[in-house]
């Protein structure tokens, strides 16, 4: 078998398992850069094979990386959808509803989506049920039958199951909605997160009542207050305990939204970067910034942004092509995209790139680098989106006047807003960064989306195709890149997660969020010795700086994928 481009173990071993598809039909990772060229220039009306030639040159080399699904899945007979996430429709308040949302999750799950759901429209614990007198035993115990769903089609072989539940702050079962993973072995496929507003931190840091209320019309209302403080207080603790839940800031979330003017948004995808209305999918890929880098680690050591930016339009017509070609697990899933069309490029790689161009990347230099970098790629991205409303038409959801007046698009330069004006934009939404992590480890295990370096060198634990743990050492790219190049134990540049304050790592997510129109899916590691004190400020300073939410990480908090070597 011959592995041309890739030169590690760990990414011959996610290729092979992970996506190689046809076993000899495809001896190496050109053929299935080719099956997905190929595939993906399909949605093309004319010139397909010239596409399919251009999307393989940004493919070769790892220059860009689209998401899992569609490496697996584009251009195979398999009936998988090409989108790695979905969230998911509102779930009604009724047996019915309820088990009708369950079965559409497990759909979505059997053909490769993760999900999120929001479950703060179910009654709380306590409240009457039905007209017959039951009692409503609350959104965390039907918690529990999606994550023994997930589990059972895990166990079929599909994908590792992924879901995501959100919580409002002002929901009467807030308190055990927060408890809910304080034991292990409870709720395991399940990210939890808190969709925490304006109004509650204001409350919070003014130690005011905050009232919890379901729902917000009667006739069966249940209404009491608790104090704001005493409540942060106890999601901090849970947090600081186990890593979750996390916290979304929902009124950031919509007040930034491209759509503001046609959907409210309650739920984000499994990992965060990509907050959705119901149905919603994410349609993800990444820029490899280090396959950008020239004269690594030396004095005149730069990124060709030339050729980054030629690589940007390719990107973002490989992730609308996506959208035609992929098979949707629901029609509602299928409507809700293709009507807006939203995309998710971002990067991957940056704290390598950082190390390979000398730059801490907890230094002030790093993050204004970054920041450049990012708002190049958006722009550009915003640029060819338009060009190809011009060809092919802008999405269907899109209202000119309303769309213009969003924030993020005020912010955006002058002939991007006139080019929306007078073609329209083709996609609603362009920018999310991903945690990228098994497409990373396809390219050489290259630093995680914008996450520092974790560690020179890993144990990490992957799961092979029928969900079996397998565990792996591994180096990091820029490590070994500066090894085989300089000798060396390592580059003057090397900084590890663990030993970066917390300012430099919720620096770099504000530095980019200006210039990502989605959200990023940043881990902020914390050493173990971190009190609980500076813990919960680094929420209180995440919302201060607009971020969309956060999550802290502290090594004895939870078992993880990766553990350092000494």
């Amino acid at each position: 078998m011959n592995n041309t481009g890739l030169d590690t173990e760990i990414a011959r071993l996610v290729w092979s398992q992970r996506y190689r598809h046809g076993g000899s039909a495809e001896p190496d990772i050109t053929a299935t850069w080719r099956r997905i060229a190929n595939a993906l220039a399909q949605a093309e009306p004319s010139g397909r094979d010239e596409w399919a030639a251009r999307f393989y040159r940004v493919l070769e080399g790892f220059h860009f990386l689209p998401g899992g699904r569609v490496i697996a899945g584009a251009g195979t007979p398999r009936r998988v959808t090409l989108l790695n996430c979905f969230v998911m429709g509102g779930i009604e308040d009724s047996i019915p509803g309820i088990f009708r949302a369950l079965q559409e999750g497990a759909v979505t799950m059997q053909e490769g989506g993760g999900v999120g759901y929001d479950f703060s429209t179910l009654r709380p614990r306590g409240l009457p049920a039905s007209i017959a007198g039951n009692i409503a035993s609350g959104p965390v115990s039907f918690m529990a039958v999606w994550d023994a769903m997930c589990a059972t089609i895990q166990s079929t072989g599909a994908r590792r199951g992924a879901m995501m539940a959100t919580l409002r702050c002002d929901h009467p079962d807030i308190e055990a909605f927060i408890a809910a993973k304080s034991q292990p072995g409870v709720l395991t496929h399940f990210n939890l997160s808190v969709l925490v507003t304006d109004a509650f931190m204001r409350a919070a840091a003014e130690g005011a009542p905050w009232r919890l209320i379901f729902p917000a019309t009667p006739p069966h209302r249940m209404t009491r207050e608790v104090n704001a403080a005493e409540l942060w207080d106890r999601l901090m603790r849970a947090s600081f305990a186990s890593a979750e839940p996390g916290v979304l800031f929902i009124d950031q979330i919509n007040r930034m939204n491209n759509l503001h003017y046609c959907e409210r948004i309650s739920a984000v995808n499994p990992c965060g970067e990509v907050p959705l209305p119901h149905y919603g999918g994410c349609d993800l890929g990444s820029l490899n910034l280090t396959a950008f880098i020239s004269a690594p680690f030396s004095p005149s050591a730069r990124l060709d942004m030339e050729a980054l930016l030629a690589a940007v339009p390719i990107a973002v017509r490989i992730l609308d092509n996506v959208l035609d070609v992929s098979h949707f697990p629901l029609p509602a899933q299928a409507q809700e995209v293709r009507a807006k069309r939203r995309v998710g490029l971002g990067i991957t790689g940056l704290a390598d790139a950082l190390i390979m161009l000398g730059l801490d990347y907890g230094s002030e230099a790093a993050r204004h680098w970054a920041s450049g970098v990012m708002r190049e790629i958006c722009h550009a991205a915003y640029r060819a989106s338009t060009a190809l409303a011009a060809e092919k038409g802008a999405f269907l959801a899109f209202s000119r006047d309303a769309y213009l007046a969003g924030p993020f698009i005020r912010a955006l330069p002058d002939d991007v807003r006139d080019a929306i004006a007078t073609h329209g934009i083709r996609n609603s939404h362009l920018l999310a960064i991903a945690p990228t992590g098994t497409i990373s480890l396809l390219a050489g295990n290259v630093s995680s989306g914008i996450e520092p370096v974790f560690a020179a060198e890993a144990d990490r634990m992957i799961l092979d195709a029928f969900g079996a743990q397998q565990h792996v050492t591994v180096m990091d790219h820029a490590v070994r890149l500066w090894r085989q190049e300089q000798g060396g134990r390592l580059p003057p540049a090397f900084v590890d997660a663990g030993a970066l304050p917390v300012q430099a790592h919720l620096g770099m997510q504000a530095a980019l969020q200006a210039h990502v129109d989605q959200s990023i899916a940043k881990t902020i590691n914390l050493p173990a010795t971190c009190g609980f004190a500076d813990f919960a400020d680094t929420f209180r300073a995440a919302h201060a700086l607009g971020l969309k939410g956060c999550t802290v990480f502290r090594p004895q908090a939870a078992a993880g994928v990766l553990s350092a070597r000494a």
